[in-house]
């Protein structure tokens, strides 16, 4: 679904990523892990469309980022760490504009709007107005929104802010169902048990590089921990990395498929 080959990315004199490459398969939940400052969301926003990249190639669906961005955008989702909605729409308005974007029926927007509504637990409030809504129903509206127009692949950057364990539990388990129907999921946060719980395969960068890659059982080998904990791996192989960049570098060679 996704391949990422020597991407490369800097603002002036600073790299904020350097040679990256790896695949996301279809119908996988990719974690994408890493400390403050270590290229997580610049490599999103790139992989979205939303920024160039100063080098390398991103292919999306098979469509070459740089040369069919608009094919590879319309089978992309992305929910951003801070999303933005129109608080003077409705919760169903936001819906019908989202799927006025994409072109979609008006029919097929009302049926499945409701039904997202519905499996986010907003169906009561699908004429609310946005504004109303508290910080955790706003979140949940967003991932209706970025599941309307049935996304093969969905980018989510920090998933869990500001849900309570109810809606956490919500959006950790329709993460696994879209994997089931089919689609990527593309996964930063640093909640370390959601990762561990919904991931199939993780990465782990440091500074702008891959530290790591594989399941949970590879990155346990590659740290020399057998049956740690995702933080206590991500805490070694980080410490590591800053140490020595070069760190990892063939574990995540071996771990792409």
């Amino acid at each position: 679904m996704i391949v990422v080959e020597d991407l490369v990315k800097h603002y002036g004199r600073f790299q904020a990523v350097q040679g990256l490459s790896f695949h996301v398969r279809e119908g996988e939940v990719f974690g994408f892990l890493g400390p403050n400052g270590a290229g997580k969301s610049t490599t999103m926003r790139i992989i979205a469309g939303l920024i160039q990249p100063s080098g390398g190639t991103v292919r999306v669906g098979g469509h070459d980022l740089a040369r069919e961005p608009i094919a590879a955008k319309a089978i992309t989702s992305f929910i951003p760490d801070r999303p933005f909605l129109y608080e003077k729409l409705t919760a169903f308005e936001m819906l019908e504009l989202v799927g006025g974007l994409h072109r979609m029926p008006r029919a097929e927007v009302a049926r499945r709007g409701q039904a997202l509504l519905e499996r986010f637990e907003l169906g009561p409030w699908a004429d609310g107005l946005v504004e109303s809504f508290s910080h955790g129903m706003k979140q949940r509206l967003v991932f209706a929104i970025a599941l309307l127009p049935r996304p093969r692949l969905l980018i989510v950057d920090e998933p869990m802010v500001g849900l309570d364990p109810r809606g956490a539990k919500l959006v950790k388990e329709v993460l696994r169902e879209q994997c089931e129907a089919g689609a990527s999921v593309f996964l930063s946060t640093h909640t370390m048990e959601v990762a561990q719980e919904v991931c199939d395969r993780i990465a782990i960068l440091s500074r702008g590089r891959i530290a790591a890659l594989g399941s949970m059982e590879q990155l346990r080998a590659e740290a020399d921990q057998p049956g740690s904990s995702l933080e206590q791996i991500f805490l070694r192989l980080t410490e590591e990395a800053e140490a020595d960049p070069r760190h990892g570098a063939a574990a995540a060679a071996e771990a792409a498929p």
